[in-house]
């Protein structure tokens, strides 16, 4: 067969020749391109490959029409949001994505910017370079605090856990009622949690239900002075209303990872002209024990395609 790994999935050539070579050896062919956005392109490095291997790049129904022997998309993420399921499904294709491989990357992300926040560390680091003091710049301890977690996934417990190490109180909300508990969470409805937490920190897939889920009114609900953490997707949150927020002092910070496009953003984002805003340009998924990890899992589901046992199935 010949796999077309259409972006770097930012491992060494160590890694990568050790995850290639039984796939090799088995007579496959392996070939690598630089991301890619112009559609033209991207067919044409994949219209012969049975399987793709993708990260976060669109992958648009055209292209996927327009590759006539792909059978399997393989994506190296864990949202699909942005591959055109509705076409690979309608083609027969089957998409496999790379769940797990960056809990601990983005629950640790979570919490340094919940600490950061908390204790202005953004401000008080200038201040320091400033040769001034911390006057007028005392934080606040996690410990304590109400944590609101929407979206109670494998990240979003795997934040809680770290959440609850702290001394924090946990609410949470979920989608599947019969997916098993934990007993440390307190599942609340969202405009419970929104009005009862200090911090908010959004681990939710984005589906039609989600899109613009933390609108101006779900805002208003929340505690003055409260924190919003966004390292979901950017469209769950509505930027505007965030924005206005923070300026006029109802939230008491935001840390965001996600846009409603992909960084680099435009230098007049809403977002980065805010108050007391921590913004990363799409990185909390990226360590180098995920990045490892991630390779792991995308190989072990193309071996297990292969033998005709699926893993990780989106569809």
């Amino acid at each position: 067969m010949k796999i077309a790994v259409l972006e770097s999935l930012g491992i060494n050539k160590t890694k990568w020749d050790q995850c290639v070579s039984p796939f090799l050896k088995q007579g496959h062919e392996i070939v690598s391109f630089e991301r890619e956005t112009s559609e033209e392109i991207l067919i044409q490095n994949a219209k012969d490959a049975d399987a793709v291997i993708i990260a976060n790049m669109p992958l648009s129904g055209n292209v996927i029409r327009n590759c006539e022997k792909l059978k399997f998309i393989d994506v190296a993420f864990t949202g699909v949001d942005h591959v055109d399921l509705a076409v690979a499904k309608e083609r027969g294709i089957a998409v496999s994505n790379a769940s797990g491989y960056s809990n601990e990357a983005v629950a640790e992300l979570t919490i340094s910017m919940m600490l950061a926040l908390l204790r202005n560390l953004k401000a008080v680091e200038e201040r320091c370079r400033e040769g001034s003091t911390k006057d007028g710049l005392i934080g606040r301890e996690l410990k304590g605090k109400t944590v609101g977690i929407v979206g109670t996934g494998k990240i979003g417990t795997r934040t809680a856990q770290l959440c609850r190490a702290f001394g924090c109180e946990i609410l949470g909300t979920r989608r599947n009622q019969d997916k098993e508990k934990e007993d440390f969470i307190t599942y609340v409805p969202l405009d419970e949690l929104l009005e009862k937490s200090d911090i908010v920190t959004l681990h939710c897939p984005l589906t039609e239900e989600t899109r613009g889920l933390i609108n101006q009114e779900k805002i208003g609900l929340m505690k003055n002075g409260a924190i919003l953490i966004n390292a979901a997707r950017g469209p769950v949150v509505e930027e505007e209303a965030l924005a206005q927020a923070l300026n006029e002092g109802k939230l008491g910070g935001a840390g965001i990872d996600v846009f409603d496009v992909e960084p680099p953003l435009p230098k007049d984002h809403c977002l980065l002209q805010c108050r007391n805003t921590l913004v990363t340009p799409h990185v909390a998924f990226a360590s180098e024990e995920s990045m490892e990890l991630r390779a792991d899992i995308v190989f072990q589901n193309l071996a297990a395609w292969m033998e005709g046992r699926q893993e990780n199935i989106i569809c």
